[in-house]
């Protein structure tokens, strides 16, 4: 290596070592400088909450309680008496003019199937019928004459007999064409579609002129003036329901909780599942609607414990505490939960939680007011109830 390459080599190992230590000194300046802003902002964090104010309606004294506890339901509002109206014979639909949310009450007529065929058919069985009546009226000429025949010696008792079954026959075959009369009316009289409930039209499946088959579902129709809620209860849980046990239920879209109460438990539990199916009358049921979403309590036993709203419990610790103030000042208290339910089976009031290392009308902080430092000093802006 020639002297002059030594020197560039110096030089350029000596700008690398300088670059190199004006970055760790900005690293270091970089650090310093953050540590001194955390700490500012540390220090102003505790400056700030110092002292917090709070409403009265911040906090909740811990009480004594009837507590209702219950099990946890699901499921969605159905009718009690609902009906398919279907067609019982085929052809084209003719008169429907319902639509969903249409009333009609029960023997109204909704729609009729083309009568044309089945007219045809009872006229076709009513002139045969006609003519069996005829063959009666012939063979009834018969025998009477026949019968003066034999009075006068003229013909033997055996043409007398002869005539007689034929009247017979022919009076038999009479009832059979009128039966196959019966038989064509059925038909015809099936063409008259008519709603076997009141209430309101929940789907039309069939448009007007459209050709239905046997059995076709042409709509459907509720009552919404009784609902129930069809709930699917464990085995273990279902051991605990009675017919008459209450629940609030929470409706999709409806402010008010309503009341609902265990109409019937089916007696057999699914198959595979193993669940059983418990069935809860709506005591109200205006203004609800078949298939809404309702989820609730049912109340199935009552416990006297000291209480504290469930949302005032804290976890974000490694065992659940709640904030109180005491001596105007938060403090954290640990504490254990245990049942869970609401005062008076009201489920308008927020849930409830048993707790247990709490005094009896400790102020509890309540969990809207979100997590505050302990020993930070409380003042209330009104008395705390």
């Amino acid at each position: 290596m020639t002297p002059s390459m030594k020197k560039t080599l110096k030089w350029l190992l000596t700008g690398l070592l300088l670059a190199a230590l004006t970055a760790w000194g900005l690293k270091a300046l970089s650090a310093r400088k953050a540590q001194r802003e955390a700490a500012t902002a540390a220090a102003s964090t505790a400056k700030t909450q110092t002292q917090i104010e709070l409403a009265a309606s911040d906090v909740v004294r811990a009480q004594t309680r009837e507590l209702a506890q219950g099990l946890p339901i699901s499921g969605s509002l159905k009718a009690v008496n609902s009906a398919v109206v279907k067609a019982r014979v085929a052809g084209e639909l003719l008169g429907l003019t319902l639509r969903e949310g249409d009333a009609v009450k029960a023997g109204q007529v909704v729609a009729r199937v083309d009568a044309a065929e089945y007219q045809s058919r009872v006229r076709q069985a009513q002139e045969q019928a006609d003519a069996a009546r005829a063959q009666i009226e012939i063979a009834q000429r018969q025998v009477d004459n026949n019968k003066a025949l034999v009075d006068q010696g003229f013909i033997s008792k055996t043409a007398l007999d002869t005539s007689l079954n034929n009247l017979a026959a022919a009076q038999a075959n009479h009832k059979a064409a009128l039966a196959t009369v019966e038989v064509a009316r059925k038909p015809l009289e099936d063409t008259v579609l008519r709603a076997p409930i009141s209430g309101l039209v929940s789907q039309r499946l069939v448009q007007p002129g459209e050709r239905v088959g046997i059995d076709a579902r042409v709509i459907e129709i509720v009552d919404l003036s009784r609902l129930e809620l069809e709930a699917t209860l464990s085995a273990a849980d279902s051991i605990s329901v009675r017919v008459g046990q209450s629940a609030t239920l929470q409706i999709e879209g409806s402010p008010q909780p309503v009341v609902a109460r265990v109409s019937r438990i089916n007696p057999s539990a699914m198959a595979g599942s193993r669940s059983v199916l418990v069935y809860l009358a709506v005591d109200r049921a205006e203004g609800l609607r078949q298939g809404l979403f309702a989820q609730g309590t049912l109340g199935t036993a009552q416990v006297s414990a000291l209480t504290v709203p469930l949302s005032a419990v804290r976890t974000d610790k490694p065992s659940p505490y709640v904030q109180v103030v005491r001596d105007d000042k938060v403090a954290h208290v640990a504490v254990q939960t245990g049942a869970r339910g609401t005062a008076g089976g009201d489920a308008s009031r927020e849930t409830l939680v048993a707790v247990q290392g709490l005094a009896p009308g400790a102020v509890v902080i309540q969990g809207s007011v979100g997590s505050l430092r302990e020993g930070t000093a409380v003042r209330f802006t009104q008395p705390a109830k």
